[in-house]
């Protein structure tokens, strides 16, 4: 592909990343305003779904592609390593969505909108562009369990948060209903569902190069 039209499509995808992004967080603060809540709660409350932050990493990758300025952080998210790491979750974040949640509500209007973009949409062009533009060989196996520290840690987060609050960002880890056993259980098997898609980068980077 022509290098022009090639940061062309980036920028597009950027552009639809950061779009999803948007209405998403419009629609919250919509929410909150309706009902007399506070803007900044709704805004921590934004930043408490793993699909958010992983489309924020998503569009950020692809905003750092097409930028022409350097910085100390466009060289960090442009490393295959971590450009890698970032499919893998986005990857998870639209298949979790498939299996686990698509069947819980059917949005409509603006929200679905949004709801496809971070879900489907974002997924989809993240692994074209990951196929397509970032490096390849360069990943080892000891990548994946640093990968592994951000679901962690974002794991860790919302079961603290939901223990708080009383209102945990998603029904499988909803200790308040399922008791930790359950929740844990289902978070082994995210985690599983991680280091496969992990090893499969991984191979498909290899293979590539």
């Amino acid at each position: 592909m022509d290098a022009m039209w090639r940061q062309r499509l980036i920028t597009f995808m950027a552009v639809l990343g950061w779009t999803g992004l948007t209405i998403q967080l419009y629609l919250i603060f919509v929410a909150r305003w309706s009902v007399g809540a506070s803007l900044l709660g709704g805004l921590v409350s934004y930043f408490s779904y793993f699909t958010i932050l992983t489309n924020t990493l998503v569009a950020t990758v692809l905003t750092c592609a097409v930028s022409r300025r350097e910085s100390a952080a466009r060289r960090w998210f442009l490393q295959p390593w971590v450009s890698s790491g970032v499919a893998v979750s986005i990857t998870v974040v639209g298949l979790a969505y498939s299996l686990l949640l698509r069947h819980l509500w059917h949005p409509e209007g603006w929200q679905f909108i949004a709801d496809e973009l971070l879900h489907d949409v974002m997924p989809l062009l993240f692994l074209g562009y990951w196929w397509c533009c970032v490096p390849k060989g360069t990943l080892r196996v000891w990548h994946l369990p640093v990968w592994l520290i951000y679901p962690l840690v974002y794991f860790i987060y919302a079961l603290l948060r939901g223990h708080l609050l009383g209102a945990y960002a998603y029904p499988f880890i909803d200790v308040a209903v399922l008791g930790y056993p359950q929740v844990l259980v289902n978070a082994g098997g995210i985690l599983v569902g991680f280091v496969v898609i992990g090893l499969l980068v991984i191979g498909l980077d290899r293979f590539r190069r």
